[in-house]
């Protein structure tokens, strides 16, 4: 009898395996679906929507090389990108021609492609290799780089196979999918996996909402189609963490959806502007504010004449929901507003004190980032550092007392004079060059008076540490 029941068990077990391997799996209630039989039928069926993009473009006196995965899609700032792929190497100072490789997805018939910014931007010359061996010249209809996100378009060619979109907001975690394109130059190269995770941020911009796979992703397969079983785009494959493995990020297609329709329009991006400074709220601020869940958004500072000043928001309001849409953090308003039309109305319903109230303001163009630093007074002379009043929220914040006389360093930007000189977030100016600071208007007024390209020595309180003499070299 002991034999018997060995060799059942043994039995039931091979069983087991053989139907997990068949796409089967075991569940008290229903059966859950393993593996695919094979991706064979969506392979076929997509391929000829993906292409191959060559470019070559000319790197002026050394420079950064742009990588062929990512470059510099962010013009002189600090890529974001490089904590994934590593430090950029030098070059020799001198003008070489540069080429770098990548993938996209043929949008309609007309001839449109979607690639990542980053595939093309400052391409002198863009080459598009479809499925069928057929190559043609492309060329820019609109750039996004604060979503990575391009549009180009190749005219002459015929029976062009168009990829469906998909809905990227009910892809579940752990859903099969599919990405195809050309890392390392590999054409047409077929890779599986699932989603791991949605609403990754990895540092990449303001609008970050990647969705995350172990669909293997390499060099190359930026600007690809990342696929559902059915076929249909759901994300464009985007970024991978250098040093891991399985970690790979796309642009969910509905994001991309409202950025393309808008290059396709317009060979631009116009996104709305509220023209308010925001942080997330910390469980200690949404305690002070009587917030149950910790759900809103804190308005740290209101631009004047901008459209929340004109519809009457204030500094310390916290915003609970936009147009009935509860926001939770910084970024989902952010998102929100960059979609809201240019002109068009909308409600924001936000807490002032123990106050609940409804407030409408009209949504303006969104400024340009050149702009947008030139009309913050925090930002001064290039040191790369912003400054705030010590309110009794950023006072909790940060562990100060609210009494304290002084400005509060709120952010350093990274490698900018400030961050050099050793100035650190949550640092107390008391003065500059031998100067009291007690307020907002006496920093202005001196940093306005200081001449530019000078040294600036400031006096400062670190907690901890006591007081400190910083000279700052811009």
């Amino acid at each position: 009898m002991r034999k018997l029941s060995l060799l059942l068990s043994i039995l039931i077990y091979s069983l087991a395996v053989f139907f997990a391997g068949c796409g089967v799996g075991f569940s008290k209630d229903k059966e859950i679906p393993m593996v695919p039989a094979n991706f064979t039928s969506l392979a076929r069926i997509a391929k000829p929507g993906v292409v191959n993009i060559s470019t070559l473009r000319t790197m002026k006196d050394g420079g950064r090389v742009f990588r062929h995965f990512f470059g510099d899609p962010f013009g002189k700032k600090r890529n974001p990108f490089e904590e994934f792929f590593g430090p950029f190497s030098q070059e020799p100072k001198r003008d070489f021609k540069q080429k770098s490789l990548g993938s996209g997805f043929i949008l309609d018939e007309k001839g449109f492609i979607v690639t990542n910014n980053h595939v093309v931007a400052e391409a002198d010359q863009i080459k598009v290799k479809l499925a069928d061996e057929r190559e043609y010249d492309a060329k820019i209809i609109g750039r996004d780089p604060k979503t990575d996100l391009a549009l180009i378009k190749i005219d002459g060619a015929k029976n062009l196979k168009a990829l469906p979109i998909g809905d990227s907001e009910t892809l579940d975690i752990g859903t099969w999918v599919v990405a195809i394109g050309s890392p390392f130059g590999l054409e047409q190269t077929v890779t599986a996996g699932i989603v791991s995770a949605k609403g990754r941020i990895i540092g990449a911009g303001p609008y970050d909402d990647f969705i995350q796979t172990d669909a293997s992703i390499n060099p190359g397969n930026s600007g690809g189609p990342l696929l559902d079983m059915k076929g249909r785009v759901i994300g464009i494959n985007t970024a991978i963490v250098a040093s891991g493995q399985g970690i790979g990020f796309a642009i969910p297609a509905n994001l991309a959806m409202t950025i393309i329709d808008q290059l396709k329009e317009k060979g631009k991006v116009v996104r709305g502007w509220l023209g308010i400074g925001i942080q997330d709220l910390t469980s200690e601020l949404a305690e002070y504010y009587g917030l149950k869940n910790r759900k809103g958004v804190l308005i740290t500072q209101v631009f004047e004449n901008d459209p929340a000043a004109k519809a009457g928001i204030k500094a310390n309001d916290v915003i609970i929901s936009i147009d009935g849409q509860n926001v939770r953090t910084g970024r989902e308003l952010s998102g929100i507003i960059a979609n809201t039309p240019v002109g068009g109305k909308t409600k924001i319903t936000l807490l002032r004190g123990e106050k609940k109230m409804m407030l409408t303001a009209t949504v303006s163009k969104r400024p340009d980032d050149e702009q947008l630093v030139s009309s913050k007074k925090e930002n001064n002379d290039g040191l790369g550092l912003q400054v705030a009043e010590i309110s009794p929220e950023r006072a909790q914040q940060f562990g100060l007392d609210a009494a304290d006389k002084g400005i509060l360093v709120v952010d350093v930007k990274r490698n900018s004079p400030a961050h050099k000189a050793g100035l650190a977030t949550g640092d107390i100016i008391k003065g500059i060059n031998r100067k009291k600071i007690n307020k907002l208007k006496d920093y202005n007024k001196i940093m306005d008076k200081a001449k530019k390209g000078s040294s600036i020595i400031m006096l400062v309180l670190r907690r901890n540490e006591g007081l400190k003499a910083i000279k700052i070299t811009p």
